[in-house]
């Protein structure tokens, strides 16, 4: 099936059957009528029509209000949203997520659960739809119904990280109130659901870009052997390494992009880096308004921006004295200092590094997120896509299995790899990391931070593999991947950063509570551990 980007980003974008019968955030959802059923005859043209919707529910989450990208990097030690002048206290909501007090009635978790649920509710109709020639597919059935069935194993992914216990739902049609289950059985499922499906799909990385091909699954599960040992206590490593390898060895044509910035910019899905993104656009397929939430009111001026930002989060300052101040990734990652009026010249703010605490800020305190490139004339959404999968990520996930498994002089080859690019303009020496490097401890210094800037803790060095773990934090900052690390690490369980200290209940952090209103609705559900109702 040959479509092109533009082509699946603007069926994307319309988030409708092409029969327009509905939109896929419809959560009423109605079946196909008769007449539109008898009338609609598919043909390979047709096919993201079919399978966008499934899709289209993500665009909603990653990037979007109190998303997926903030559930993950607020809760961890890289990016906080401090209370500033023009509000953003929003009842606590950003404190609890810092200070991992959530409960079953934050709104951040149930996002996630409801939008991959969504998801899975929408593959679910489709293939009922095509097992009931309802849509009368002949030609590439199978690989239609595997990449559905992908595509909602990711969605099952997205609870197995984050929520652990949850239903497994596959029948449309069962009106049933679905039992819970363990971590250990969605776990089983998924790989299962991905193990099949992949034989099925698309090896063509050009035609299938926003899609789960080939690759695209076994980097997933990549990503999910490299955890296996969170989600069940049984690691997974050299599986981690077989699926690194399938991609890296594969016929995908993945590889690093030449600059570190063009992975992130509003043209970033010709990178050859992105194996799974999330398509956005400024008009059409909003969402992306990451900058919305970071950038003060006044930086408006400096991209000339069609709507004022909002001035919310930024980093946190202990995770930025980790940089070297040499590695590229700093620049390419964070807003910093003084911003120039785009018109006029004129400073019209500098963003400090400093930021006293959670509850007491200035507007220019705290670098911005930047990763994401802000074009001059932006509107409230931006047309970058957020790369969920990419190639630097099958890299280091092989380091971090080599590591793990004793072969830290390999693994440091892949790390290097990486960094290579990051210090390519400035000192190409620093570049190299030796596998006794990657032994080391981290050198973030963990501890509460004084409103004075001085850190009381323990700091990192006793973090195994610490180095590594700065390592991922450096290249994978602001992409949603750092409350996973941590947890992997021991981190997000036993250190303090920022205002933030250890949870009485800690380990019952590492995954988040079933929402209360879905407790209410089924019976069948018992909260996680650690939660009350």
């Amino acid at each position: 099936m040959k479509f092109t980007y533009k082509t699946f980003q603007y069926i994307l974008t319309a988030g409708i059957l092409s029969t327009g019968l509905y939109s896929c955030l419809d959560l009423d959802e109605e079946v196909y009528s008769e007449v539109v059923a008898s009338n609609f005859q598919p043909t390979e043209k047709d096919i993201p029509s079919i399978i966008a919707p499934v899709y289209g529910s993500f665009r909603g989450l990653m990037m979007g209000w109190q998303g997926y990208l903030d559930t993950q990097e607020e809760s961890a030690d890289c990016i906080i949203t401090p209370a500033r002048p023009n509000g953003w206290y929003d009842g606590g909501t950003y404190l609890r997520m810092h200070q991992h007090n959530w409960t079953s009635l934050q709104w951040q978790p149930t996002n996630i659960w409801q939008t991959a649920y969504r998801s899975i509710t929408t593959a679910n109709r489709v293939i009922s739809q095509i097992d009931e020639g309802e849509i009368p597919i002949t030609d590439g059935r199978e690989a239609v119904i595997a990449e559905l069935r992908a595509t909602r194993a990711f969605a099952y992914y997205l609870l197995l990280d984050n929520h652990g216990n949850v239903p497994i739902v596959t029948d449309f049609k069962d009106v049933s109130l679905p039992e819970q289950k363990s971590r250990q059985e969605v776990y089983d499922f998924v790989v299962s659901e991905l193990q099949e499906a992949m034989p099925l799909l698309s090896e063509d990385a050009n035609s299938t870009y926003g899609q789960l091909n080939k690759w695209g699954v076994q980097t997933l599960l990549a990503k999910i052997y490299l955890n296996a040992e969170v989600y069940t206590g049984n690691p997974e490593w050299e599986k981690c390494i077989a699926a690194c390898d399938a991609v890296i060895n594969g016929n995908g044509g993945y590889e690093l992009d030449d600059n570190y910035s063009d992975v992130f910019n509003w043209e970033n899905h010709t990178s050859p880096e992105i194996i799974f993104a999330v398509p956005y656009d400024e008009i059409y397929g909003t969402g992306n308004i990451v900058h919305m939430k970071t950038l003060d009111p006044l930086s408006r001026f400096v991209y000339d921006m069609q709507a004022g930002p909002w001035g919310g989060n930024c980093a946190v300052p202990q995770f930025i004295d980790t940089y070297d101040p040499e590695d590229g990734r700093l620049d390419d990652t964070w807003i910093m200092g003084p911003q120039y009026s785009a018109s006029t010249g004129e400073m019209v703010i500098d963003y400090q590094k400093e930021v006293p605490s959670m509850d007491g800020t200035a507007s220019n305190d705290g670098f911005r997120i930047g990763k994401y490139a802000i074009k001059q004339g932006a509107t409230g959404a931006l047309d970058n896509d957020y790369p969920m999968f990419r190639y630097a990520d099958v890299l280091l996930m092989k380091a971090e299995a080599l590591l793990r498994t004793g072969s830290a002089d390999e693994a440091a080859n892949l790390v290097t790899q990486v960094r290579e690019r990051a210090f390519r303009d400035t000192d190409p020496s620093k570049a190299q990391v030796t596998g006794t490097e990657l032994m080391q401890g981290s050198s973030y210094t963990y501890g509460i931070q004084n409103e004075d800037g001085s850190v009381e803790g323990t700091g990192g060095a006793d973090i195994p593999y610490g180095r590594l773990l700065d390592e991922l934090g450096w290249e994978f900052a602001a992409e949603a991947h750092r409350r996973q690390d941590l947890i992997r690490f021991g981190v997000f369980q036993t250190k303090s950063w920022f205002n933030h200290s250890p949870h009485s209940q800690a380990e019952t952090r590492t995954i988040f509570p079933i929402p209360n209103d879905e407790i209410n609705k089924n019976p069948n559900l018992t909260q996680n551990p650690g939660y009350a109702n």
